[in-house]
């Protein structure tokens, strides 16, 4: 938990909302709570293989934010997933872990999403299946 609790205070910058035990600490991000909970009997499931995606928090940016923080994050000694990247979808997005490996993912709308919500459900490229349809994204900027 300590270094959950470094990457996120730290790294991220988040500030502290409070701590319940050694083991639950709470941030506040925009109108949301994040709370980081050491996993027990609330959640005694085997643990995550390494590498795959148990969890993943998106924050919403302005678009030239994607590149600031992305460049933050190397100077902080994060490693990036894959570059800042612009996806036909309509965001720019990067993507990096925690320290526990959950999948942390900045991005931005850029605005080129239009041809999603144009074509018909059935196809591909639609809305609703847009990585994002019934996306509770907090924006934080």
């Amino acid at each position: 938990m300590a270094a959950m609790r470094r990457f996120y205070e730290d790294i991220l910058g988040f500030s502290l909302l409070r701590e319940l035990s050694p083991g639950w600490i709470e941030y506040r991000v925009g109108d949301n709570i994040l709370a980081l909970v050491r996993p027990s009997r609330t959640a005694a499931d085997a643990p995550t293989p390494n590498g795959s995606a148990s969890l993943q928090l998106a924050f919403k940016v302005s678009g030239p934010e994607v590149d600031r923080c992305a460049d933050e994050l190397v100077r902080q000694g994060v490693k990036l997933l894959s570059p800042p990247t612009d996806q036909v979808f309509g965001h720019r997005m990067v993507f990096f872990r925690d320290p526990d490996g959950n999948l942390l993912e900045v991005f931005a709308d850029t605005g080129a999403d239009e041809a999603w919500s144009t074509e018909s459900p059935g196809d591909e490229r639609s809305a609703a299946n847009h990585p994002a349809a019934g996306d509770t994204t907090d924006d934080i900027s």
